[in-house]
Parts: C-alpha cells; sequence; structure tokens
C-alpha cells in the first residue's frame, strides 16, 4: 500500500463498519481483529476509524511466514512482507515484475511490516498487489472454521475494501504460477511522487507459449479491472489499434464511473505498460 490516507473513503467512512478482515468476539465482548503488519489497520485505528476490542498477532506463525518453489508455481505465506519480495529473499515467479512492484509500495519502513496478504484481506483500490497478482492469474488459499478453499485473484476482490473473504477466515497463502522465459511483462504506477498510492496504475503480461495475455488496470473504483480486448490485441501481437482497445474497454466499464480524467490517466497508463511488452 502507499502511505498516508489512501484516495478511498474507508468502510467505516462508508458507514460500513469496518473492512472484511476476519474478526472474532473478544472476552470483553467486543471485536477482536487479525494483525499481520499492520500497516493499514493501526493508521486506521489512529484516526479512529477501527477500535477493535483486541488485535491477535498472526505475523510469526511459521506457516503464514514461509515460500514453496515446485515446478509450475511459487507458493508465498500471506505475512511475507514486501521488503522479502523486493529484497529477493522470496523466490520470484514472475521475472522481475514482482520485486519492481514491491520497490514502489510506499516506503521501506512500511515495505519492512506490510504483508501480501495484507495487502489482498483489505483489497485497497489503490493498492497494487491485487491488480498485479490478477495480472499473473495467481490464485489465494483461505482458510476457517470449515477448512480451506482457493479463489482466483481474478474475482477474489469483489469492490472497494470488499472481497470474497468471510468474517472468519484469514488468507493463508497466494499461489503465483512461474512466468517461463519467454514471457514479457510490463508495468506502470502513475503518482505525483514516490511512495504515494498510485493515481493510476497498469499491468500486462503476455506470455503467449501458455496463451495468457492480460492487462490489467487498478486504482479503478472498484476490483481491479481488466481490459479484454486490449489484452486480446497483445495475444495477437498487435500495436496499431491500441489506443482505441484500451478506450473501448473503459467505455465498456461504465460502471466504474471514471471522470476523463481518470480515463485519460488509466489510458496513458495501460498503453504504457503494453508497449513495455510489445518493444
Amino acid at each position: 500500500m502507499g502511505a498516508g490516507p489512501s484516495p478511498y473513503p474507508s468502510p467505516r467512512e462508508r458507514g460500513e463498519g469496518g473492512t472484511r478482515d476476519p474478526r472474532i468476539k473478544s472476552g470483553e465482548g467486543g471485536e477482536g481483529r487479525v494483525l499481520a503488519g499492520g500497516q493499514s489497520l493501526i493508521a486506521m485505528m489512529n484516526l479512529r476509524l477501527a477500535s477493535p476490542g483486541l488485535l491477535i498477532d498472526i505475523a510469526r506463525l511459521p506457516e503464514l511466514t514461509g515460500a514453496s518453489d515446485d515446478a509450475d508455481a511459487v507458493t508465498l505465506g500471506a505475512c511475507i512482507t514486501h521488503a522479502a519480495i523486493e529484497d529477493g529473499r522470496m523466490p520470484d515467479p514472475s521475472r522481475g515484475l514482482m520485486p519492481r512492484v514491491a520497490a514502489s509500495l510506499a516506503y521501506r519502513a512500511i515495505r519492512n511490516r506490510g504483508t501480501i496478504g495484507g495487502s489482498l484481506a483489505l483489497s485497497d483500490p489503490a493498492a497494487e498487489w491485487p491488480a498485479v497478482l490478477t495480472a499473473l492469474d495467481a490464485e489465494v488459499a483461505v482458510r476457517g472454521p470449515n477448512g480451506q478453499r482457493s479463489l482466483k485473484c481474478a474475482g477474489f476482490t469483489t469492490g472497494i475494501f470488499e472481497t470474497q473473504l468471510a468474517p472468519e477466515e484469514i488468507i493463508e497463502s497466494v499461489r503465483i504460477p512461474k512466468l517461463s522465459v519467454d514471457a514479457r511483462w510490463g508495468y506502470v504506477k502513475l503518482c505525483r511522487k514516490a511512495g504515494e498510492f498510485a493515481n493510476a496504475l497498469a499491468v500486462a503480461i503476455a506470455e503467449r507459449g501458455r496463451g495468457h495475455c492480460r492487462v490489467v488496470l487498478g486504482v479503478a473504483n472498484g476490483a481491479p479491472l481488466v481490459l479484454d480486448q486490449t489484452s486480446q490485441l497483445i495475444s495477437n501481437g498487435g500495436r496499431d489499434d491500441l489506443r482505441s482497445a484500451v478506450v473501448a474497454d473503459l467505455d465498456r466499464a461504465s460502471d466504474r464511473h471514471f471522470d476523463e480524467f481518470q480515463c485519460n490517466l488509466h489510458t496513458a497508463a495501460a498503453m504504457r505498460a503494453v508497449q513495455q511488452v510489445l518493444q
């Protein structure tokens, strides 16, 4: 996540009573909240937007801080920090994309504590990981009283600060398919200065060997937005109609209610990300 307040109103500010983080009842009858890196929850508590009766720190659970590397994918524990990804202390299935993204998140002090699972659980529309993991076709494993289930990151975020997490579930890990040697990626984050939340964010993946080409926008007034026509364009290797494809995808997303300024920013970000792939 970026530093400072998000440009999107929090669930409490919208009158929805908090994020979809897992919660329990504390012994005093108050609401308990799970804490990983705390880089979002603690800030909300400082602003009196959240006031849990109990904090449950899961940051040092070994089951949530490890990584596994198999032939096809890398699985990262939910409590792996942005800094660990940035520094290459974890296997990288993305051929450089994830360390590049991690290095662009906020500031080093925040990256030392903030976690990949925490970013997904909060699903701030301005956050980087939901869009990036959607582009990479990753899956998130969640666990609750009824056991474990696996969900595609492409559908995990359902709205502004809203996910498919049930109230008593937590994110356990993220499974990310490995990009092949011929895969290409593009990443563009537009913000006023380094460390801030993005005003526009675009991720492009082109891996024609397994038929995976996807362009995704973050900061999209809701869940990450997959640009289908633009994704098809890079799948075919075209570039002449790039602007038309991006504009057509944004026009179809009328439910996002982008104003003219947002449309221009998203178009610029998407085109730059795709051009990185096609160059």
